[in-house]
């Protein structure tokens, strides 16, 4: 299965998961309400995110005076890709990173840190913002915004639910629902594990499908599979401080952590990334 179809699977698994939910719940008045609260917050988020993101990470607006090769590398794939040049961002920090953002192309911003500059080269400089300028591209800001309202309604639906009991709540009586404690236990507890992982999944799909369509704008795959190996053990020994909520935005996970939060990445392991890229033929 590629890239786009397993996004649009997970994305059903997601609102079927949800459905599933709602229909043991009994009431779809609480599950409107959940979705209204979380569609505001993140399309609020998704609507503001390129302000947010970069005043979050310090970001400074940088010339073509001051970022010469940066902006001719990006204007360079911006015209292959037929996409409207983006604003470019340089951030105050050694650990090399990048990340893209904004709601689509034409409010597009690409964020490279100092070190970044310092560690690529021209090549894997041009991977990387491939990379990043096909994030923009394949409008993976707005998926990871519908997945992340989706995992948004569960959660607060699980949250609504496990007060049911201290009020005497419920939309159907034990019998109607036909699950009992089991099925109050799924819907409190394993619904909202279940999905933040389909979520995750997701994140980790996109970044497949950019690290494909970056390299195929590119032409350069192994470009971008040096620079990723680099990015990582940069990451490793330079952690970058950097808020969970807005790891999934860069290229490589600023975050670090043992087995458990490898599991709950928003980022595909690096070594199946950099595999896949040497196999590509573009």
């Amino acid at each position: 299965m590629n890239n786009a179809l397993k996004t649009t699977a997970l994305l059903g698994l997601l609102t079927g998961l949800l459905v599933l939910i709602g229909g043991y719940f009994g009431g779809t008045q609480g599950m409107g309400i959940a979705f209204v609260i979380a569609f505001l917050m993140n399309f609020g988020s998704y609507w503001f995110s390129d302000r947010i993101v970069l005043a979050m990470y310090g970001a400074q607006a940088a010339t073509e005076t001051e970022a010469p090769d940066l902006y001719r590398i990006v204007r360079g794939l911006a015209q292959q890709a037929h996409m409207p040049m983006p604003r470019i961002y340089i951030i105050p920090t050694e650990t090399p990173n990048a990340f893209a953002t904004g709601r689509n192309p034409e409010h597009a911003a690409v964020a490279a840190t100092q070190g970044i500059l310092r560690v690529l080269n021209e090549e894997e400089l041009e991977g990387v913002l491939s990379h990043e300028l096909a994030h923009v591209r394949n409008r993976d800001t707005l998926i990871s915004t519908v997945a992340a309202t989706l995992a948004g309604v569960i959660v607060m639906l699980a949250r609504m639910a496990m007060w049911m009991p201290f009020f005497g709540g419920g939309g159907r009586d034990e019998e109607d629902r036909g699950g009992g404690m089991l099925g109050f236990l799924f819907l409190a507890i394993l619904a909202p594990i279940a999905a933040t992982l389909i979520q995750l999944a997701i994140s980790r799909s996109r970044e497949f499908q950019a690290d494909e369509s970056g390299a195929q704008l590119s032409h350069k795959p192994y470009a971008l599979a040096s620079a990723l190996q680099k990015l990582e053990v940069a990451a490793n020994r330079l952690p970058m401080d950097a808020n969970p909520a807005t790891s999934h935005l860069f290229i490589v996970n600023p975050l670090r952590g043992n087995a458990l939060f490898r599991l709950f990445s928003t980022h595909p392991p690096i070594e199946e990334r950099i595999a896949r890229l040497r196999a590509l033929r573009v």
